[in-house]
């Protein structure tokens, strides 16, 4: 089916006073009070007025109506410029809310990348839980309430061997480090090497039922690995380990 040129012009002033009355019905979102519902009620009795003069070949009412709309826009943003200029703002903290989450969540992994490479190099195992939509609070037991910010500093001084609970895995919750020297399940897939280590079946074993990222610092080897869904990233070098990490948390899991 064609549409030919008449047809069109005689769509477009509709299509024109629609989307007039989509952009006062937006603004009028921006403020609030019984004198903006007032001003809004008028406006759509203008539009209407404006559309029904058009169709029925009123040009001149209709210029006329059309003109009175056009200089009702200056005297909204007038008007209103503190509520407009308010909501704005408001929008303007929302952005600002998200980048410094973004900022939070490099933070946490630059802290976690600087302590998986000093661990690493001193080949001290650590085992670190990152939390992410499924809680892991039920696939964990014991350990120790610590509820702290998220440093490298921590992190290693929670793993060095005379630490009493440097044995256990380090929880990482909603940007905070909870918990401590808890005792995570292992995995039982008969697929499994046997030739891995306590720590590594279980980071595999948590994360086969739950959504959580582990990173694993081997005490035998100091390679970094990644587990996520019951499977094992090896080997990892720290702009890699930063790299994958990034591609894995968000920050709606960390707020």
């Amino acid at each position: 089916m064609t549409v030919s040129p008449h047809n069109i012009s005689r769509i477009l002033p509709a299509v024109d006073i629609a989307v007039a009355a989509f952009v006062i019905y937006r603004l009028s979102r921006l403020i609030n009070g019984a004198l903006a519902v007032r001003i809004l009620a008028s406006l759509s009795l203008l539009l209407i007025s404006a559309m029904a003069a058009r169709l029925v070949g009123l040009q001149t009412v209709y210029l006329l109506l059309k003109a009175i709309i056009a200089s009702s826009f200056v005297a909204l943003v007038v008007i209103f410029q503190t509520d407009i200029r308010l909501a704005f703002a408001a929008v303007n903290r929302g952005r600002q809310g998200k980048e410094r989450e973004i900022e939070e969540v490099d933070s946490i992994i630059e802290e976690l990348a600087v302590a998986a490479e000093s661990l690493a190099g001193r080949q001290i195992g650590a085992l670190i839980v990152i939390e992410r939509s499924m809680s892991v609070d039920n696939f964990i037991a014991v350990g120790t309430d610590i509820d702290a910010k998220v440093t490298s500093e921590l992190i290693s001084s929670i793993f060095l061997p005379y630490s009493p609970i440097h044995d256990g895995a380090v929880i990482i919750q909603k940007g905070k480090l909870t918990r401590a020297g808890c005792f995570l399940p292992l995995t039982q897939n008969p697929e499994v090497s046997k030739n891995l280590g306590t720590r590594h079946r279980a980071a595999i074993g948590l994360t086969e039922l739950v959504d959580a990222v582990v990173l694993v610092v081997s005490e035998e080897t100091g390679s970094i690995s990644l587990v996520v869904g019951g499977r094992k990233t090896n080997d990892l070098d720290p702009a890699t380990l930063r790299k994958v990490l990034r591609k894995l948390i968000e920050p709606r899991w960390l707020s």
